[in-house]
């Protein structure tokens, strides 16, 4: 712990000093961050503590952020976060752009998938909480369901290929192709262990030699100056344990429309992984006589962001998760179980750059288990600002 807090420390004052410019310098250098606590209530849980299931009370999250131009070709970037894993150092790597159209990103980054990593920053979003296929620990019985189906931020290391190009004024393709470490597992885990992606606790190498690939494409129509709508697809593909026996797939697509100040936006992910049915462990079906399992995960949401003042946005949400496959006997999940939410919210502006959010949500369980009800209730209240 003190050789971790003293790693963060250091981190810390690179940063600073990093983002403080020298006089006569030729490199230009930004410095940013932003800082979010949320307070989350379930009045519906026992005694109103959801503590076994879901992290509530309070919770934070702190982002720095260096963005150093080296060249005008070579840029650099080093983020430190602080949430409730810890300290974490989710982006460091160099950019080299050749042309708008091909750039080399090399070191540690979260891979191009979806919409919502590009935001997920609590400065960069309107409600506390994340879309369910992006969870990373605030829904409700995280445990049972093992997070989302991609929890974002998901950084890694290895290298992307990408850019973007204009076909007039009005239309843009952005693409991107990768290799990264990959997600990680024990031998004869039943699913991926998210830990060993971030936790200082072991190695942040891979287990198993080989790199995961993937890739993202998106294409934006500017529809007039105010509106316009971007449509995009991702994939990515590898295997998770040390002996390269079992995989994940995992694919998306997102839809973002902008009608002048209000926004809608749409993805969908799904994860198709196979897992080892050891005899050790009893099953709710039977099990294929190769050992081999299959399950899949799938999440969604639907999201609709309006300006009704300039300060004040209302927020409507309904996300969900839905995974089909074989589950140990002791699982609280069935064969098929679904979660879906739903979530109204306000971002209200106090001051430029301090937000203040709050939210309530509706929770829907297929599976009731007992010491835990079929629909919930949460309520968030936040404090988010950028500086």
């Amino acid at each position: 712990m003190m050789r971790r807090s003293a790693c963060a420390a250091g981190v810390a004052a690179f940063l600073v000093m990093m983002g403080r410019p020298r006089e006569g310098a030729a490199i230009d250098r930004n410095f940013a961050g932003s800082a979010q606590l949320d307070y989350h209530l379930v009045p519906t849980q026992p005694g109103a503590r959801a503590g076994a299931t879901a992290f509530d009370g309070f919770t934070s999250e702190v982002a720095l952020k260096v963005a150093v131009d080296v060249s005008e070709r070579l840029s650099a970037n080093v983020k430190l976060c602080h949430g409730c894993h810890g300290f974490e150092l989710p982006m460091a790597y160099f950019d080299y752009r050749v042309a708008d159209e091909l750039n080399f990103r090399v070191g540690r980054f979260s891979p191009s998938f979806g919409s919502f990593n590009l935001r997920h920053d609590p400065a960069n979003h309107p409600l506390s909480s994340k879309p369910l296929p992006y969870d990373m620990g605030r829904m409700l019985r995280y445990a049972d369901w093992n997070l989302g189906v991609l929890p974002s931020p998901f950084p890694d290391n290895g290298v992307e290929i990408g850019g973007s190009h204009w076909f007039g004024e009005r239309a843009q393709m952005d693409y991107a192709a990768y290799a990264v470490a990959g997600f990680k597992a024990g031998a004869g885990a039943l699913d991926l262990d998210w830990t060993q992606s971030h936790s200082g606790s072991s190695y942040l190498v891979d287990n198993n030699s080989r790199p995961t690939v993937g890739a993202r494409a998106a294409l934006t129509l500017r529809i007039r100056d105010i509106n316009d709508v971007t449509v995009g697809a991702s994939a990515m593909r590898g295997t998770y344990d040390p002996r390269n026996r079992f995989d994940y797939l995992i694919v998306g697509g997102d839809v973002a429309i902008r009608i002048w100040r209000t926004y809608i936006r749409l993805e969908y992910l799904v994860r198709r992984q196979t897992f080892e049915a050891t005899p050790a462990v009893m099953f709710k079906e039977p099990v294929s006589v190769s050992g081999m399992e299959i399950f899949n995960k799938h999440g969604a949401y639907l999201e609709l962001q309006h300006p009704v003042t300039a300060n004040l946005d209302l927020v409507g949400r309904i996300d969900g998760l839905y995974r089909a496959g074989n589950v140990p006997v002791d699982s609280p999940l069935g064969v098929r179980s679904a979660i879906t939410r739903y979530t109204a919210g306000a971002a209200l502006a106090i001051e430029r750059g301090w937000w203040l959010k709050t939210s309530a949500e509706l929770w829907s369980f297929s599976d009731h288990v007992f010491g835990h009800e079929a629909l919930d209730l949460g309520i968030h209240l936040s404090i988010a600002g950028t500086f």
